[in-house]
């Protein structure tokens, strides 16, 4: 008797026909929406909205963040990680509940937090305000948000990865004599860049994309404080609909580069791994068979 281990034809087709039209009513469509009216009025009026000193000013803000919330998510993330996975120490689910919180906060409440914080009413605003430092309404307070809502991506991706590695291999590295910067160098390092890489690809993405911890932050400064999100609000709610969606097209075309990079780090591990499955297990070093021993006769 013959086991079914697959649906009918008609049922898989049907599957696919739903699963092929909601990605298209609700991925596609919106997509091509956001090109069709940022174009609506033709290419001269697409790179005037791209030429305002407004908008390059989002898009540099948006550039900077960006270059500055990442490396340091990077730097933190994987140290985290590496504390986390390769060492047992007290507090150690206590960091991971940190690790977690920008995941359970929402990124309005962590905005406000930081104006808590820094701002002129805050804690530490009026010491702030004596030596001239500026930090809610100012780029610092920008990027300190974006890091907060950011920081989990990297550690996140890398926690289970190292957990499953185990600690083989830093040991015997370590008990090689490798110190400790060599062992994540030359050995933890290689076994999590494909991991590392995509965290990075995560954390990028969300950094050019906050909205609701920057937009608490921000005080919404045109030309100096208004990343590309907060622009393309400002722009829409002036019924300026066509710069709205010119600047919301190039966010779209930085999610597809995002995602194509993703893609290809995917790809790219994923045809490392085959490969390495492919190769012949290696034969066991055989010794040279040692010469027969000749006794000779005492004269």
């Amino acid at each position: 008797m013959s086991i079914r281990t697959t649906e009918s034809r008609p049922v898989r087709v049907l599957l696919i026909a739903l699963a092929l039209g909601f990605m298209a009513l609700f991925l596609v469509m919106p997509l091509a929406a956001v090109f069709t009216e940022a174009l609506r009025k033709g290419w001269d009026a697409y790179w005037e909205a791209l030429k305002e000193p407004d908008a390059w000013s989002a898009i540099r803000l948006t550039l900077i963040t960006a270059a500055v919330a990442v490396p340091l998510n990077l730097v933190f993330g994987v140290a985290a990680a590496w504390a986390v996975a390769k060492f047992d120490f007290k507090g150690k689910s206590f960091l991971i509940t940190l690790i977690d919180l920008p995941f359970s906060v929402s990124p309005v409440v962590a905005g406000l937090i930081y104006v808590l914080v820094f701002g002129a009413q805050g804690w530490l605003g009026p010491w702030l305000a004596e030596h001239d430092i500026k930090i809610v309404f100012a780029v610092p307070g920008i990027i300190l948000a974006t890091i907060f809502v950011t920081f989990p991506f990297i550690a996140r991706e890398l926690i289970p990865l190292m957990q499953a590695q185990g600690n083989d291999e830093e040991q015997a590295a370590q008990v090689l004599g490798a110190s400790g910067w060599q062992t994540f160098w030359y050995v933890t390092l290689p076994n999590i860049k494909w991991g590392l890489i995509y965290g990075v690809i995560l954390c990028n993405a969300r950094a050019m994309g906050e909205f609701g911890a920057v937009s608490v932050v921000s005080g919404h400064i045109r030309g100096q404080t208004n990343t590309m999100p907060l622009h393309v609000e400002i722009l829409y709610n002036e019924y300026q609909s066509v710069a709205a969606f010119a600047v919301a097209s190039l966010l779209a075309l930085l999610a597809l580069v995002t995602l194509a990079i993703k893609s290809a780090v995917e790809w790219r591990h994923e045809r490392e791994l085959k490969a390495a499955a492919e190769l012949p297990p290696e034969a066991p070093s055989q010794a040279p068979t040692p010469a027969p021993l000749v006794l000779k006769e005492a004269p």
